[in-house]
């Protein structure tokens, strides 16, 4: 089981990105488009800059959404490699199960 502190600080990440997804993208937009002034571009980018770190949806953590553990997340089933091959063995996952060739 991951530390609650762990948890709770990714939760809070989502809730930034979510909180300034679209005033990212804007800027971002405008720090791309070749047509943009100079001007326009750098204060652009000092706004990116003076946004939370926190922010950036490069920052979220991959956690297990049972123990929370943040390694060997497989994204299709939000589960740690450990948990999945529990679930899997138990059967509670249709159309997946162990590997034998």
């Amino acid at each position: 089981m991951a530390k609650l502190s762990m948890i709770n600080r990714d939760l809070k990440r989502t809730k930034l990105v979510k909180k300034y997804a679209v005033r990212r993208a804007e800027l971002k937009e405008l720090i791309r488009n070749p047509l943009t002034e100079d001007a326009a571009r750098d204060e652009a980018l000092l706004k990116l800059q003076k946004l939370p770190r926190d922010s950036s949806a490069s920052r979220q953590q991959s956690r297990c959404a049972i123990t929370g553990r943040a390694h060997g997340v497989y994204r299709k089933f939000g589960l740690a490699r450990n948990k999945l091959r529990e679930i899997t063995m138990r059967g509670d996952i249709p159309g997946l199960r162990k590997a034998s060739w």
